[in-house]
C-alpha cells in the first residue's frame, strides 16, 4: 500500500502481552526485590536482574557475549534499564538473590498468561505445560 503507514498492532485484549508491557510487569516486581548490598551500590539490583532477564530473552551464549551486546546494542532501552552492569558486576549483585525471591514475579506472568489463554498450546501430557 503506497501512502499509508504500517505497523503490527497487537489486538486490543492481547495489548497488555506487547513485549513492552511483558517487561514492564517483569521490571515492577524486580523493583520489589529487597536489594542485599547499601542502596548506593554501583549497580541497581533491579538493573541487574533486568539484564539478566535480557541476557536469557536474547539468548546470550554466556555472560561475555551479552557483555558485548551491552556494549554495542541497544539492550538499556528496550528493557527500561539504566545503566546495564558487565559481567562481573552481574554476578556481584546477583549471586546473593535467592530464587524463591524471584518466584511470585514469575508467579504472577505465568497465571497471567494462563488467564488469557496464550500457554493452551504448549500443553501436552494431561494437560501439563
Amino acid at each position: 500500500m503506497m501512502g499509508c503507514a504500517m505497523s503490527i498492532i497487537a489486538p486490543k485484549e492481547h495489548k497488555h502481552l506487547s513485549a513492552d508491557a511483558l517487561f514492564r510487569v517483569v521490571r515492577n516486581g524486580f523493583d520489589t526485590i529487597p536489594a542485599s548490598r547499601s542502596p548506593d551500590a554501583e549497580i541497581s539490583l533491579p538493573d541487574a536482574l533486568m539484564s539478566a532477564f535480557a541476557m536469557f530473552s536474547l539468548t546470550s551464549s554466556s555472560l561475555l557475549a551479552f557483555d558485548k551486546e551491552r556494549a554495542e546494542g541497544n539492550v538499556a532501552p528496550i528493557y527500561g534499564i539504566e545503566r546495564v552492569p558487565c559481567d562481573t558486576h552481574m554476578r556481584e549483585r546477583l549471586d546473593p538473590v535467592s530464587p524463591k525471591a524471584l518466584r511470585p514475579l514469575f508467579q504472577s506472568v505465568f497465571r497471567h498468561l494462563q488467564r488469557v489463554k496464550e500457554l493452551e498450546q504448549m500443553t501436552c501430557l494431561a494437560g501439563h505445560y
